[in-house]
């Protein structure tokens, strides 16, 4: 993909940043996958895929998109997000915490990896209110046309209604349009006046590379959709590709993705290799290539790709990845905030690293899933543990506090050897008493890990 596109993209991003209210060290990056999308980390890291650009009119569009991008970040929107949605579930399924085959498609294949990034959760209409909003301000700031802001809005709202599978998988999984937000729009152009830069001269010439590589990127694309299910018909098509466009450093990694998924992982990662030579700073060879080494045992070295991966651009992929090869050297607070970082994501990578974290999280504060209720019964005091997870849980301690008529009691209450997901047991406390005493018991678990 042509380098002077993200340079490009970037300067635009740099103006808006200039004008906004919280200053960042803002990166806007440049995906070479057709998916739709863009979004923001926490941070200050914007990235908008070639996918969204070719679907773009004009500069002023381009500066709407990453406005509205620039106001997530330095709203933390996505950080909201993850934080809410991190302990929703806790259903496990109790698989090992390690990378399944199935699984690496999931993290090379799926999307990409656009469906993997950390904060690919879908905003509150607040937060898209607050984004359109402040990102309409800061494009009249910078100069730039607001009523693209509002052609944008209707151009979303008329690809929702057309149900395109991967405009509903992509941008609009996470922005979901509406009409309310084109009318929002609308008024507060009253606030911010159009009028400003359109550039559709200069934008149409910056974006002319991706359009007259179309056939290429369309073989590509086709190769891409078939490397789970038919890897060695994706490898073919991307040779197509290659043959029509020999520079193309993504080509290369896709080559690379195939060839991965039919288990020749030298071959994969000298397909890697040529891919990074081309573009040294393209998080997703570098994810695949660490993948690879990982497979063939090179730790080390997989360690050292997948860190840069995630240092070019944090997805799931890498985290979960570099959380399970942390988890293998015994490095277990790294494995447990990678796997915590990963738990955002959707899709099966994102499920493991939930399932991973509270794997690990279950030892550390295990009274956040198993509860001990104290209750009585013919003079006895018992404590009803349950498991709220879908994971079976063994080595149950619970710590007891007991008084009998004001008096401190000691009372050792039974351990539990295993106890099912979602189920329940009552236990003996040994605590008896008397049907006048005035008796104060309160319980908590204080130790568990999840069954092998």
């Amino acid at each position: 993909m042509d380098p002077a596109l993200t340079e490009y993209v970037s300067r635009v991003g740099q103006k808006l940043t200039a004008v906004s209210d919280r200053r960042l060290p803002y990166d806007f990056v440049v995906l070479n996958h057709s998916t739709a999308n863009a979004w923001a980390l926490p941070g200050g890291k914007i990235a908008v895929t070639r996918g969204l650009l070719v679907e773009l009119d004009n500069e002023a569009e381009l500066a709407a998109v990453l406005a509205h991008e620039i106001v997530h970040a330095a709203a933390r929107h996505g950080v909201h997000a993850k934080q809410r949605g991190l302990l929703g579930e806790l259903v496990l399924i109790g698989a090992a915490v390690a990378l399944k085959d199935s699984a690496y498609a999931d993290v090379i294949v799926g999307a990409g990896g656009i469906g993997l990034n950390l904060v690919n959760r879908q905003y509150g209409r607040d937060a898209e209110r607050e984004s359109d909003y402040y990102g309409m301000k800061y494009m009249r700031e910078a100069g730039y046309d607001t009523g693209a802001a509002v052609t944008l809005q209707e151009k979303f709202v008329a690809l929702s209604e057309s149900r395109e599978s991967s405009w509903l998988e992509g941008l609009f999984a996470s922005h979901p349009p509406s009409t309310e937000r084109v009318e929002n729009n609308r008024k507060a152009i009253t606030e911010f006046p159009a009028g400003g830069t359109l550039g559709r001269a200069a934008y149409r010439a910056r974006t002319a590379y991706l359009r007259a590589r179309k056939d290429a990127y369309a073989e590509a694309d086709r190769a891409r959709h078939l490397l789970e299910s038919h890897p060695g018909r994706a490898l073919k098509a991307i040779d197509r590709a290659l043959s029509r466009e020999p520079r193309e450093p993504v080509f290369y990694g896709i080559r690379g993705h195939a060839l991965a998924r039919q288990g020749r992982h030298d071959e994969a990662i000298r397909a890697y290799d040529s891919a990074i030579r081309r573009d040294p700073n393209y998080y997703e060879h570098y994810l695949g290539r660490g993948l690879a080494l990982d497979r063939i045992g090179e730790r080390a070295e997989a360690r050292d790709d997948l860190t840069r991966s995630y240092n070019l651009l944090p997805t799931a992929g890498a985290a979960y990845s570099l959380g399970t090869i942390s988890l293998a050297e015994g490095n277990r607070e790294d494995a447990k905030s990678l796997f915590e970082e990963a738990s955002a994501a959707g899709g099966e990578i994102g499920g493991l690293a939930r399932e991973a974290y509270v794997w690990l999280d279950i030892v550390d504060a295990p009274g956040k899933y198993v509860s001990a209720q104290p209750f009585f019964a013919h003079g006895r005091v018992f404590v009803r543990l349950t498991n709220s997870t879908g994971y079976e849980i063994r080595d149950i301690a619970v710590h007891l506090d007991a008084t009998v008529n004001g008096w401190s009691v000691y009372a050792r209450p039974d351990g539990l050897d295993r106890l099912p997901g979602h189920g329940w047991a009552d236990v003996e406390t040994g605590l008896r008493y008397s049907e006048d005493a005035r008796v104060r018991v309160t319980a908590r678990v204080v130790g568990a890990r999840p069954a092998d």
